[in-house]
């Protein structure tokens, strides 16, 4: 027989579970998941586009009476991936976690190379277009790697966030 009169007393680990499914903690890690899910369907769907073209480079004949011109190497791709290790944490991102993204980028945009191009007039290692833009950083920005970087980071902190905001949109369009 039930005993009708007796009071109903709550499940303490019932009432926890409630209330971490409600938290602020909890949003996070759902929202979390998703992103993480969301990555991964856009990895699944992942293709290369094409492979970047190199730019020749025209040496520049020394005016009648003047000094030689002076050529300086162009940066390895190795060399140029050291220069944005570097870089990251000047406009506030952690190297450990936003290099990785930066790195997937940049290598398929231009193999890390300078003097990269493509038809569509973009230039670089971000593949800037037009590339004359990463001349807020820089008069050297068809040579020097730490000027196109630069501007690749700050385009991307402008335009995405972070360097690994600009990989997941890189990773659903082809481009970023």
């Amino acid at each position: 027989m039930i005993n009708r009169q007796a009071p109903i007393q709550a499940d303490p680990l019932a009432a926890s579970v409630v209330q971490i499914q409600a938290s602020h903690s909890a949003a996070l890690l759902v929202q979390q998941r998703q992103h993480t899910i969301a990555m991964a369907e856009a990895t699944r769907s992942f293709k290369v586009v094409g492979t970047p073209k190199v730019a020749k480079i025209v040496p520049v004949p020394a005016p009648a009476g003047g000094a030689p011109t002076v050529t300086v190497p162009l940066p390895s791709p190795g060399t140029a991936q050291a220069i944005g290790y570097q870089l990251l944490p000047a406009f506030g991102f952690d190297a450990k976690t936003q290099f990785g993204c930066m790195d997937q980028i940049f290598s398929r945009e231009s193999g890390w190379r300078v003097n990269a191009a493509n038809a569509s007039g973009a230039y670089g290692i971000p593949q800037a277009l037009p590339g004359s833009k990463m001349a807020m950083f820089g008069a050297a920005w068809q040579t020097s790697a730490t000027v196109q970087i630069k501007w690749g980071i700050w385009y991307m902190k402008q335009r995405y966030g972070s360097p690994c905001n600009a990989w997941a949109f890189w990773q659903g369009h082809g481009w970023y």
